[in-house]
């Protein structure tokens, strides 16, 4: 069970990343202007509604399986204060002795 959720996990790494590497960005549209090649093979609105759709479902699938794998390897409570012991106990004095009277010179 648990090499499914790290085979989907690597899957949903690889997928994210090449996803968001195909994106283009805000700018890319310039070139357009100035005799470049239209996008038409995903239609009038290009890829960006349908690589968006994509993008957010491999996040929601890496943060998904994320979850799911620390709750499956997770070591339980531990603490990092293990084997420290507690405070000293006070001491308590039975005669104090009077604070030190400065000399005037």
């Amino acid at each position: 069970m648990k090499l499914v959720f790290i085979l989907v996990h690597v899957l949903a790494c690889i997928a994210l990343i090449l996803i968001v590497l195909l994106q283009k960005g805000k700018g890319a549209s310039m070139g357009a202007a100035f005799g470049g090649t239209s996008q038409t093979i995903f239609g009038s609105t290009g890829a960006a509604p349908f690589l968006s759709k994509l993008t957010a479902a491999a996040a929601i699938i890496f943060m998904f399986t994320s979850l799911i794998l620390a709750l499956l390897f997770g070591k339980g409570p531990a603490s990092v204060m293990k084997g420290v012991s507690g405070p000293a106990p006070e001491t308590t004095q039975t005669e104090s002795a009077p604070p030190p009277v400065p000399e005037n010179k």
